[in-house]
């Protein structure tokens, strides 16, 4: 961000915990965003707040025109994400999401075969305590969060599927679990997604995954009109053809490098709105399905 970007002030609900950042960055601290507001000249936010603030800040920055990256799932509901799209498209404030997945290695690679027919999407991510411990343990509260690895995760595979094919929505079968750690929010998610056209895709998310260096568990495959692709955790990714030939590659499948290219999108594309980066619009085509879900587990198991 310090290299692309002047930073001016941070907010922290804690700002013991933002307070090494803003030295860094020569910024202040403010425990309370709307002192950041009160700043001259902003012409950049990034919002990463509780998901249960999101849809406030949103509206406060698009009252003051300051353009804004906003983390997915903005809110915790549906609702609450149109009106923060309604309220900027009518203000003609531009935004953007990091949706990171999106023109990464793993999207690149699935791509080869045309646009998937056939997708399973899988990313099991580490225990739900790792929040307590990086000072973030609203994100295991329902109120404050809206949901568990579903919403946290899910929107980035639910955004790749509905990117690649072209489509703006699909019906949703769920199925979610806190079986393995017990806690409040569940912990397990598989769903299978219909598109209008037939075309389909699994995902599965999860904190399911040990403590570990390896951070997390990955396997992707999709089945298109050009051949089958696949890629597994340890990067090994595997695209045979239609003719039968196979081509073998090793991909970096940490999500974690993909943040630093979004950054740099985001300042140079500051000037024209964002054009080409994800849109409000498109995460709520991705959140749709993901609200959905929620909904068609508690109708299944009021059904059970």
């Amino acid at each position: 961000m310090a290299e692309v970007h002047d930073v001016v002030g941070l907010s922290g609900q804690d700002p013991a915990q933002v307070r090494e950042l803003a030295e860094l960055w020569g910024a202040l601290v403010e425990a309370d965003w709307r002192q950041l507001l009160e700043l001259e000249d902003i012409e950049l936010a990034y919002v990463f707040s509780p998901h249960d603030r999101m849809a406030e800040i949103c509206r406060a920055l698009i009252e003051r025109r300051v353009p804004f990256v906003v983390e997915k799932p903005i809110g915790t509901s549906l609702g609450q994400l149109q009106e923060v799209r309604r309220a900027a498209e009518k203000a003609g404030v531009p935004a953007t999401v990091p949706l990171v997945q999106r023109g990464g290695p793993v999207d690149s690679w699935l791509a080869k075969t045309g646009q998937p027919v056939y997708e399973r999407l899988s990313f099991i991510a580490g225990p739900p305590e790792r929040y307590e411990r990086n000072g973030n343990p609203w994100m295991l509260d329902r109120e404050r969060a809206g949901g568990g690895c579903l919403a946290n995760l899910g929107p980035h595979f639910a955004d790749l599927f509905l990117h690649r094919t072209g489509n703006t929505s699909a019906e949703v079968a769920a199925r979610l679990s806190s079986t393995l750690h017990a806690g409040a929010l569940e912990d397990h998610a598989t769903l299978i997604l219909t598109a209008p056209d037939g075309r389909e895709a699994i995902v599965e998310v999860g904190y399911a995954f040990p403590d570990s260096e390896l951070k997390r568990y990955c396997s992707y495959s999709s089945a298109g009109e050009a051949g089958f692709a696949s890629i597994d955790t340890d990067g090994s990714a595997v695209f045979t053809g239609l003719d039968g030939r196979t081509e073998r590659a090793v991909l970096v499948v940490d999500s974690d490098p993909l943040y630093d290219p979004f950054v740099r999108q985001v300042a140079r594309t500051l000037g024209d709105g964002f054009r080409g980066m994800p849109t409000l619009g498109e995460l709520e085509d991705a959140m749709r399905i993901i609200w959905r879900a929620y909904e068609a587990e508690l109708e299944g198991a009021h059904h059970g």
